[in-house]
């Protein structure tokens, strides 16, 4: 838009409070709130900065909403920008948060390390360290055999899996231990992680010294080591740092800047203790400064939230209307200069600077290919057998971790033609996601397993329901990025295209899991023979791939399989 047009389409709005939407196309470039629509949008004829004046000049048309109030206006701003994620706003991207460990409600309760608890679980946590979690999880479920399974695995079994095998689990699946031992373990896990470290630290002290009377040097110090884990898990934890603030619940916040990316690190303290930490990417576009970058981030992040008592700031938000919301909502904002407060904002600032600091893998993969950013990919790939039992895996990493609260599956129609599966596959992800049906966010990249074909199919099918998201593929043999436009031969070391391989591998991992679920379901023929029961079919099938492969086996191959005699082979290769 020029400025004419500009002034033109204010002279026609209400001088009143609410929100203006610059936009193009489809897109919604730019969200912005006014006490006055039509003075404020006027101001946009000469804008002061150089962002701004490439977003009016892209821009092709100016929508506005009329609200009663300023705070309604601010708040109807927040949630615009995080609905749109316009480029040229402040945003608030997808908050990553620490792991937590939950105790779900089944009747034998599963544990697990996750990021998604499920609304009934006991959770446990947060935690930093995502590693030393893992290790004391191991060490509760090789003490206590509480599972780790899924429901899938669990239910209809006839005899223990390999993690009873193993050690890790008691198998309540099959009643190798009685409700009531079990829950009794279940809860030492659960006194375990209320603090109680002595409930697996003194059982593993036990056996690391029984290790090495038996002279079993190598398990004598891997236990040794998992025990200063375990001892020192409650250390420096939720109490480490208090406040001296009167607030019931008090947010700290601190922001690092570097480039287009931004971080703010958020501390809770509750009755003085600290109790939660998360650090959240913040695309800040050409924003340098914290104040106003505080002032985007409080409405978009607490407009869903309940507000805290007090929030502890490095800088003042220099947004009046954010300042007078928060205190018509009770909320006091405070700057400290010393004390244990400035000494939270202290930590909130280097937990921020923890994650801006790093030059990871995911911006030069950005940089590499030429994209606003790479910090949420999406890989995936299809498997089938010979075109039966047709599925189609997608993955997520965030951050250049797996997010498998993310994951999702599909089963598709059967067809042996891989092109066709990847076009039904991506077809199937951007019509869920350009009609809202799926609830994660827009990724900044798609990774498909394979060439030129394979992305050339995934491309047909973005174009058609019109999903403008980037997408790449990465061939197998020899590891080539293909793009639309150019094929990279990057390093093998480089760590930009081993990310890209570990979402590759991820996804294939993942599609052939559910291939295999899929296809072991699947009725065939050999349920008609006899001597074939459900456990010997899943194993003749995962030998030989199909029907089609036990049938061209040969009786000495048939009798390889366990469980299949003289006579049961006989009978398969005659009657197939």
């Amino acid at each position: 838009m020029n400025t004419d047009a500009v002034r033109e389409r204010a002279s026609d709005l209400p001088d009143k409070p609410g929100v203006y939407q610059f936009e193009r196309g489809d897109a919604v470039l730019y969200v912005g709130k006014a006490v006055d629509l039509r003075d404020r949008v006027r101001s946009y004829a000469d804008p002061r900065g150089e962002r701004i004046r490439r977003m009016v000049a892209r821009a092709e048309r100016i929508d506005f909403s009329v609200t009663e109030t300023e705070t309604q206006a601010l708040l109807l701003e927040a949630n615009l920008i995080k609905r749109f994620q316009p480029k040229y706003n402040v945003r608030l991207k997808d908050d990553k948060s620490y792991p937590l460990v939950q105790l779900t409600d089944h009747e034998y309760p599963r544990i697990e390390v996750t990021r998604d608890p499920d609304d009934a679980a006991t959770v446990f946590g947060p935690y930093t360290d995502k590693g030393r979690v893992e290790t004391v999880v191991k060490a509760l479920r090789e003490t206590f055999g509480v599972r780790g399974c899924s429901d899938y695995k669990f239910d209809g079994r006839d005899r223990p899996c390999l993690d009873y095998e193993v050690g890790i689990c008691t198998a309540p699946c099959v009643d190798e231990i009685d409700a009531d031992s079990y829950l009794t373990d279940v809860d030492s896990v659960r006194r375990f992680l209320d603090g109680e470290t002595g409930v697996l630290a003194e059982p593993m002290e036990q056996a690391m010294q029984t290790a090495a009377s038996e002279q079993e040097f190598e398990r004598a110090a891997n236990l040794r080591d998992r025990l200063s884990v375990v001892e020192s898990f409650h250390e420096g934890g939720a109490a480490a740092i208090q406040s001296d603030a009167p607030e019931e619940r008090v947010a700290v916040l601190g922001v690092s800047i570097e480039g287009s990316d931004a971080t703010v690190a958020r501390l809770v303290s509750e009755r003085g203790k600290l109790v939660d930490r998360e650090r959240h990417r913040v695309a800040a576009s050409e924003v340098r400064e914290v104040a106003p970058l505080l002032s985007a981030f409080l409405p978009q992040f607490f407009a869903e939230r309940d507000l805290p008592d007090a929030v502890l700031l490095p800088e003042r938000p220099d947004d009046e209307d954010v300042l007078a919301w928060l205190d018509r909502e009770g909320t006091d904002v405070r700057v400290p200069g010393a004390g244990r407060e400035a000494t939270l904002v202290d930590l909130a600032l280097k937990n921020a600077r923890r994650q801006t600091g790093r030059r990871d893998e995911c911006a030069r993969l950005a940089e590499a290919l030429g994209l606003d950013a790479a910090d949420r990919i999406e890989g995936f790939d299809v498997s089938h057998a010979q075109g039966k039992a047709v599925v189609g895996s997608d993955v997520c990493f965030l951050d250049g971790d797996a997010e498998k609260s993310d994951y999702r599956r599909k089963k598709l129609t059967d067809e042996n033609d891989d092109y066709a599966n990847m076009r039904r596959l991506l077809r199937w992800r951007a019509e869920r996601a350009v009609e809202g049906r799926d609830d994660r966010p827009d990724p900044d990249l798609l990774l498909i397993d394979g060439g030129e074909g394979q992305l050339d199919a995934a491309r047909e099918a973005l174009d058609a329901v019109g999903w403008e998201v980037p997408a790449i593929g990465l061939a197998k043999d020899e590891e080539l990025v293909v793009t639309p436009d150019r094929t990279y031969d990057w390093a093998s070391d480089a760590d930009h295209l081993r990310l890209l391989q570990r979402v590759r591998d991820e996804a294939h991992r993942f599609a052939v899991a559910y291939h295999q679920q899929v296809r072991d379901e699947v009725s065939t023929t050999l349920d008609d023979l006899p001597g074939v029961g459900p456990e010997l079919r899943k194993r003749l099938l995962r030998r030989f791939g199909s029907v089609e492969g036990v049938r061209a086996a040969s009786e000495s191959e048939l009798g390889d399989v366990k469980g299949v005699g003289p006579s049961t082979a006989a009978t398969i290769s005659a009657r197939l």
